[in-house]
């Protein structure tokens, strides 16, 4: 069985022995090995959740299946958001 390209073969072998899954370990050790990504570095430049409308919150909480989305407040969709 082959698997698929690994671009930096060590750090895929040093990921695996750290216990990490093998999808996992190829994605991290193929974007570091590309010098377009840097996946070191933070993501997204979404804005915080509080300044978020609580009708942005729960769409999203809906999005992401959160139970008891509409019986909360907008602190505790943040939370829920944050927890999930």
């Amino acid at each position: 069985m082959s698997r698929p390209s690994i671009k930096d073969e060590k750090l895929y072998d040093d990921l695996r022995d750290d216990g990490m899954s093998k999808e996992k370990a190829a994605r991290i050790a193929n974007a570091k090995a590309n010098e377009d990504m840097h996946p070191s570095e933070k993501g997204g430049k979404a804005p915080p959740y509080e300044e978020w409308t609580k009708d942005d919150l729960y769409a999203r909480a809906q999005e992401i299946g959160i139970e008891g989305r509409s019986d909360m407040n907008k602190d505790e969709l943040i939370e829920a958001l944050r927890s999930h």
